[in-house]
């Protein structure tokens, strides 16, 4: 199990956010194209991280779905046959729906910055404060608060939820079936 505080955003100018975190990162972006499958679960939410070079992540966490900094509890397992676990899985439970995004990818001190463009949504940044063992909460959400500061996030720019729930939200559909309650 690990753990992060994380900050979801809509990026107003995501140019301007990426001059920013050039400035604050140990080096330059990555860039990463992600497809990540979601599934029916009784709890937490459940996804399939397809990326470059057939490799993939099955990533289970729980969250609380509010805006602003919150601690994320995840679990992930690496495969190099990401292709054939999704076609298990999506045999075995119901597929909820699919999320397609271009990320780069930076680090700033202990946090994972990540510029999204969302197929479907538009942009936004993810801070992600991962936590050592001896650091609690509160000092993640202080550490997540001030890379939000530095990198012009307000707070009316804060979104709640995984894109895969603004997305249902975009297309009119039900978004309580897909998650648990305080996920």
């Amino acid at each position: 199990m690990a753990r992060n505080v994380e900050v979801k955003a809509r990026a107003r100018d995501l140019e301007a956010v990426r001059e920013r975190v050039d400035q604050l990162s140990n080096g330059p972006g990555t860039l990463l194209e992600q497809e990540d499958v979601f599934f029916r679960v009784p709890k937490g939410r459940l996804k399939l991280r397809l990326q470059d070079a057939g490799r993939g992540q099955l990533i289970f966490y729980e969250r609380p779905d509010c805006p602003g900094p919150k601690q994320c509890t995840y679990w992930l397992a690496g495969t190099d046959d990401p292709e054939g676990l999704r076609k298990v899985l999506s045999h075995a439970m119901d597929v909820v729906g699919t999320v397609r995004k271009h990320r780069t990818l930076y680090m700033v001190g202990q946090s994972r910055v990540h510029l999204d463009e969302v197929e479907g949504l538009g942009c936004f940044v993810e801070i992600e404060v991962v936590l050592r063992e001896d650091q609690s909460s509160e000092q993640g959400v202080a550490a997540a608060r001030e890379l939000m500061r530095s990198l012009g996030i307000r707070e009316d720019d804060l979104v709640e939820g995984a894109y895969l729930d603004l997305l249902h939200a975009r297309r009119g559909e039900p978004s309580e079936a897909l998650r648990s309650r305080g996920n």
